[in-house]
C-alpha cells in the first residue's frame, strides 16, 4: 500500500512538495511557466490510459521478438523461436505465457534508435521523448543528466492534455526513478513543460514487494494527518520548501502543486488506488510477487481509477547483485555478459509471467481496449555475439546496439497480432518500413487522441512539442 510515514526524524520539512513531482531530478528554472490541458481526448483515440513498461538496461531484440533462426550461430545464439496464437508471429521459446497473448500483440521490429554516443542517457531519452538526443549528450556523457529545457516526456505530454483526475496526479511511474543519483537518467520528467507536469514516483521494495511509497509525501513525528486539514498550519508548516520553490517555479505553479499535495494527503482513495495488498492472493501469484510483477499490478489498479499516463521502470537486482555480476553490468536488461543466461534465468521468466498477466486481465476485465500498452527499451543489443568488455565470445554477452530495436504494443484500439517492419537478416538495421521513436511517440499520442502538441514558451512563443515523426496508422 501506499505509506504516509509519520514517524520521520531525519526530514527538515513537514513533507516534500516540489519532489511529489519528480523536482529532485531537475535543477534550475523552468522554460514554459504554464502548460495547457484540453478538455478530453480528440476524436480517433481509444485509449484513455496508457501503461509503458520500460525494460531498463537495453533489452536483446535478437533472444525475444526479432529472432533471426537462419543468421549464423554466431548471432541468432542458442534460443529457437516458437509459433504463437497469432498467426505468422513467433516469439522467443523463453515467453511461452506471452506466446498465448501474442493475438493481442504489434511487434514494430523496425525501430532505427541510432543515436550519437549508443549508450544509457542517449537511450531512455531518445524513446522517452521522440527526440534525437543533442550534442550535450556527446560532450557530457553520464555527467548528461536532466536538464530544465530538456523535451519533455511523452508521459508527462499526455498527462498535460488530460483533464485534471480528482484525487491522483496524471501521471505516476513506479517502482523506481532510473538511475541511482547522481546519475539520473534524463527523459522521465516534464521539463520545459514545466514541473506540475511532472510525474508522482512511486518507490518499490524488492524485499517487501506488496509495499510501495512516496518519498516526496513524508510527515514530520509532530504533524499527524488530522493535522493536515488545518490549512494555515500546513502553510506554515511547507514555508521552508516554499522559499527552495520559487526558485524554480512561479507562484502560479506553486499553487497547483500545493493544492495536489493536499489532495494526495488528505484523500483516502489515494491510499486505495495504490493498495496493491488488497487485491486477490489468486491475482497477484498470476503477476508474480515481485517488484515488477506488483508494479504491473498497480498499473492495472491505476488504470481502473483512470490516471491517464502510468510508466513502469524495470527494477533489478541493483549493482553488486548475483544477477549484475553475471551479467557484467549493473542489473536489469544490460546483458553485457552471460547474456543468454541472464535472459533465461532472470530476466525473461519474470517478464513473461507479469507482462502477460497484465494483458489478460486487461482484456478479462474489459480494459485493454480503451488501454495502450507500450513496451520498449533504450537501446537494443549487438547482433554479432561477443562484447570485448566481457571477455569477448567467450564471455557471450552482446553490449549495446541503438541502431536497431522493437517495440510492443497492445490494446488502445491496436490490431493485434500483427508484425510492422522488420530488420535486416541479421538483425542489424531496419530493413522494411523504418521507423523512429518519434513516430511511437507520436502513435501513443495518436490512440490517446492527443492530437494538439502546440505549447508556449516563455516569452510566449509557439512550438511544437515534437515536430517530426508521424503516428503509424497502419497498427490501427
Amino acid at each position: 500500500m501506499l505509506h504516509f510515514p509519520i514517524n520521520s526524524a531525519t526530514s527538515r520539512r513537514s513533507f516534500l512538495v516540489a519532489s511529489a513531482t519528480g523536482l529532485a531530478g531537475v535543477t534550475g528554472g523552468l522554460g514554459a511557466q504554464v502548460a495547457r490541458s484540453t478538455a478530453g481526448p480528440a476524436s480517433g483515440g481509444k485509449a484513455k490510459s496508457t501503461i509503458l513498461f520500460f525494460l531498463c538496461g537495453g533489452a536483446s531484440h535478437m533472444d525475444t521478438w526479432d529472432m533471426k533462426p537462419n543468421a549464423p550461430l554466431e548471432y541468432r545464439g542458442p534460443f529457437q523461436p516458437v509459433a504463437t496464437s497469432a498467426p505468422g508471429m513467433s516469439l522467443s521459446e523463453h515467453l511461452p505465457l506471452l506466446s498465448q497473448q501474442a493475438h493481442h500483440l504489434a511487434l514494430i521490429n523496425s525501430i532505427d534508435g541510432k543515436v550519437n554516443t549508443n549508450d544509457h542517457h542517449a537511450g531512455y531519452y531518445h524513446n522517452l521523448t521522440g527526440h534525437r538526443p543533442d550534442i550535450t549528450f556527446r560532450t557530457l556523457a553520464n555527467n548528461r543528466t536532466p536538464m530544465p529545457d530538456d523535451w519533455p516526456y511523452m508521459g508527462c505530454v499526455a498527462a498535460s492534455r488530460r483533464p485534471k483526475h480528482p484525487f491522483l496526479p496524471n501521471a505516476v511511474s513506479l517502482p523506481h526513478s532510473p538511475s541511482r543519483k547522481p546519475y539520473t537518467r534524463p527523459g522521465q520528467f516534464a521539463a520545459k513543460l514545466g514541473i506540475e507536469h511532472d510525474p508522482l514516483y512511486l518507490q518499490g521494495d524488492r524485499e517487501n514487494p506488496l509495499s510501495f511509497k512516496a518519498p516526496s509525501l513524508v510527515l514530520e513525528k509532530d504533524i499527524s494527518q488530522t493535522r493536515l486539514a488545518d490549512r494555515r498550519s500546513l502553510l506554515t508548516a511547507v514555508d521552508g520548501v516554499r522559499r527552495e520553490f520559487d526558485k524554480h517555479a512561479s507562484p502560479e505553479t506553486w499553487t497547483r502543486q500545493q493544492e495536489r499535495a493536499f489532495s494526495l494527503l488528505l484523500s483516502s482513495k489515494t491510499s486505495e488506488a495504490f493498495d496493491v495488498a488488497s487485491e486477490p492472493e489468486a491475482i497477484r501469484k498470476k503477476y508474480g510477487e515481485t517488484v515488477n510483477g506488483m508494479s504491473l499490478l498497480m498499473a492495472r489498479r491505476l488504470v481502473e481509477a483512470e490516471v491517464p499516463f502510468v510508466t513502469v521502470f524495470w527494477l533489478g537486482d541493483g549493482i553488486g547483485s548475483k544477477t549484475a555480476k553475471k551479467c557484467r553490468s549493473a542489473g536489469s536488461w544490460d546483458t553485457h555478459g552471460s547474456n543468454f543466461e541472464c535472459l533465461k534465468e532472470d530476466l525473461l521468466p519474470e517478464f513473461d509471467q507479469c507482462y502477460s498477466a497484465l494483458i489478460g486481465d486487461l482484456a478479462e476485465r474489459n480494459l485493454l481496449d480503451e488501454t495502450l500498452l507500450l513496451v520498449t527499451s533504450e537501446m537494443g543489443r549487438t547482433p554479432k555475439i561477443g562484447d570485448p568488455r566481457s571477455g569477448g565470445v567467450k564471455g557471450a554477452g552482446r553490449d549495446h546496439w541503438t541502431h536497431c530495436l522493437t517495440d510492443l504494443m497492445a490494446g488502445g484500439g491496436i490490431q493485434g497480432g500483427q508484425v510492422y517492419g522488420s530488420s535486416d537478416t541479421l538483425g542489424e538495421y531496419p530493413a522494411h518500413n523504418p521507423v523512429t521513436p518519434a513516430d511511437v511517440a507520436h502513435t501513443v499520442y495518436h490512440a490517446m487522441g492527443i492530437h494538439d502538441l502546440e505549447e508556449t514558451d516563455s516569452q510566449g512563443r509557439p512550438y511544437q512539442l515534437l515536430a517530426e515523426g508521424r503516428p503509424i496508422l497502419d497498427l490501427f
